[in-house]
C-alpha cells in the first residue's frame, strides 16, 4: 500500500502546463460489458465500432475491476482509491456529505476541474444516471459526487426520470416490479426508443458544444445496455437469430466454498416460468439478446467517436473505453454479476490517445481499474493528488510487452486478488479459495489446501493493500 501512494507521488512532480495546452479527455462507461468484443477475439459478436478504437489504440486483455457492482465499481473509477470500507453501491451516497470543499481526496472529475477542464457526464458515470440521488435520482440536492461536474445530465425522455431511464425498456416502459418486466426484448425502431438513444444524443449535443470552448473537456458518457433488462432495438438482434454459439465454459455449480449466488438480479424479471440452469434452449436465447444488447451500445459508441471526429478535436483527445465489471452468462451456473470469478470481475480497457506506440497491440498484463487514475494525470500532464492507490499505466501503453502487477477486488466481505499465475479468494470466515490459471482447471478447482504458502503470502498482499 505505501509503496503504491509513494510511487504516485513521485510519478508527477512537474508544474502543469496552462489548461489551453492539455488534450482532452473521452471517457465512455459501458454497463455490464464482458470482454465478449471483437477485439477481444469473440468472432461472434458484432462490435466494429469499438474494434476500430481499439485498432488505433491499446488494449488491456487482463483488466480488472474492483468490485463486481455497478457503483462500487465506478467509486474507484472515479476516486482512484479502494473502497477500505466495503460500502457496495451505497460507497458514493456515503461519502458525499464528508467530502468537504475544498476535498481532501478529490475525484477524479474535481481534480481535472480544479485544473482548468469543463467536465461534463452524461448518462450513467457514477451510480445513477445523471449522479444524482432521491426517490426518483433526481434531486439536485443530492449530488452523487458534489463539486465534481461543470454539468451532469440524464435526459429521460418518456421515461419520466433517471430512475426509469435505468431499468427502460422500449417507448418509455419504467420497471415498477421487475416480475412484470421482461428479461429481454428486441422492439423494431430506432436507437431511440430505448434509453441509451437518449444518452448518446445529449453526448453528441454537448460534444459539439465543448469542442467550440476555450478549456479542454473531460466528457464522461455512461451507457447502460448491456445492463438488464437486455432491450435493444431489434435490427441489432436480427444478425443473431440462428447464429450458433459456442458452449458455456464450466456451466455446473461450483462445489464447496466459493461465491455462487441464485442469479437474483436476473430471476426476479419475467422469463416465462424458464429458468436458463435448466433450458439450454432458453439460454442461448438470452445469451443472443444479450448479444444484440452489446452491439446496440457499440452503435452508440460509434456515434460518439463519429462526433469526435467531426469536432477536429480526435487527435488532441485522449479516449477511454471501460467497462464497469463483467457479467456471467451460465459459468459456473450463474447468469449476473456479484461473484469474484473472472466473468465477474474482468471487463474491456481500451486506452487511445494521439501517437500511442504500437497501436492495436494488446497488453496481456494484469492491470486494475483503480489505476486509471493516475494514468490519466500523467497522459494529461497534471500532478496526481496524494494519497491514491493508483498506479500509473504508462509502461503498458508505452510497451504492450511490459509487465503488471495483482489485481485486488471485494465484495460481500470477502477479497480477492488476482495475479499473473492465480487467484486467491479469502471470505469473512478467514476460509480460502486458490485457483490455479496456468491449468486447464482454471477456476474450477480450489487448490488452496495443497498450495498454504501462495494463501498466506497472497493473503497478506491483500492486508497490506487494504490497509488504512
Amino acid at each position: 500500500m505505501l509503496s503504491r501512494i509513494l510511487l504516485t507521488l513521485t510519478l508527477f512532480t512537474s508544474l502543469p502546463a496552462p489548461a489551453g495546452d492539455k488534450p482532452n479527455v473521452l471517457l465512455i462507461c459501458v454497463d455490464d460489458l464482458r470482454p465478449e468484443l471483437g477485439c477481444y477475439g469473440v468472432d461472434y459478436i458484432q462490435s466494429p465500432n469499438i474494434d476500430r478504437l481499439a485498432g488505433s489504440g491499446r488494449i488491456f486483455s487482463r483488466h480488472y475491476v474492483q468490485a463486481p457492482t455497478c457503483g462500487a465499481s465506478r467509486y474507484t473509477l472515479l476516486t482512484g482509491r479502494y473502497d477500505r470500507r466495503n460500502g457496495g453501491n451505497g460507497a458514493l451516497f456515503a461519502r458525499a456529505s464528508k467530502l468537504g470543499d475544498p476535498p481532501a481526496h478529490p475525484s477524479l472529475p474535481r481534480h481535472l476541474r480544479d485544473h482548468g477542464y469543463q467536465t461534463v457526464s452524461v448518462g450513467k458515470v457514477s451510480h445513477h444516471p445523471g449522479g444524482r440521488g432521491g426517490k426518483d435520482w433526481d434531486d439536485d440536492t443530492k449530488p452523487e459526487m458534489p463539486g465534481a461536474w461543470t454539468r451532469h445530465l440524464q435526459p429521460t425522455g418518456d421515461w419520466q426520470h433517471p430512475r426509469g431511464i435505468m431499468h427502460g425498456l422500449a417507448h418509455g416502459e419504467i420497471r415498477k416490479k421487475a416480475g412484470e418486466m421482461d428479461v429481454f426484448q428486441a422492439a423494431p425502431g430506432g436507437d431511440e426508443i430505448y434509453p441509451d438513444g437518449l444518452i448518446t444524443n445529449e453526448a453528441l449535443k454537448q460534444l459539439k458544444m465543448l469542442a467550440g470552448d476555450e478549456p479542454p473537456f473531460f466528457l464522461a458518457v455512461g451507457i447502460i445496455r448491456p445492463h438488464l433488462p437486455f432491450g435493444a432495438p431489434k435490427k441489432y438482434f436480427d444478425p443473431y437469430q440462428g447464429v450458433e454459439l459456442p458452449p458455456i465454459p464450466h456451466p455446473a455449480k461450483p462445489k464447496g466454498l466459493s461465491t455462487w449466488h441464485g442469479s437474483g438480479e436476473f430471476m426476479k424479471y419475467n422469463r416465462w416460468g424458464k429458468d436458463p440452469r435448466k433450458d439450454d434452449d432458453f439460454a442461448t436465447e438470452v445469451r443472443r439478446h444479450y448479444a444484440a444488447c452489446v452491439s446496440y451500445a457499440d452503435a452508440q459508441v460509434g456515434r460518439i467517436l463519429e462526433a469526435l471526429e467531426a469536432t477536429g478535436e480526435m487527435d488532441n483527445t485522449i479516449v477511454l473505453l471501460w467497462g464497469d465489471h463483467g457479467w456471467h452468462l451460465g459459468e459456473h451456473a450463474v447468469w449476473g454479476k456479484h461473484t469474484l470469478y473472472e466473468e465477474s470481475l474482468r471487463s474491456p480497457l481500451i486506452i487511445r490517445y494521439p501517437d500511442v506506440p504500437k497501436p492495436g497491440a494488446t497488453t496481456d498484463a494484469v492491470v486494475e481499474t483503480v489505476d486509471l487514475f493516475a494514468t490519466l494525470c500523467e497522459l494529461t500532464g497534471l500532478p496526481a493528488p496524494g494519497e491514491l492507490d493508483s498506479r500509473s499505466l504508462m509502461p503498458q501503453l508505452e510497451d504492450p510487452a511490459a509487465g503488471g502487477d495483482a489485481a485486488l477486488s471485494y465484495h460481500g466481505g470477502s477479497r480477492t486478488l488476482r495475479t499473473d499465475t492465480h487467484r486467491l479468494i479469502v471470505h469473512k470466515s478467514g476460509e480460502a479459495e486458490l485457483y490455479d490459471h496456468r491449468t486447464a482447471e482454471g477456476e474450477t478447482r480450489n487448490v488452496a489446501t495443497d498450495h498454504p504458502a501462495i494463501v498466506e503470502a497472497l493473503g497478506k498482499q491483500i492486508a497490506e493493500d487494504l490497509e488504512p
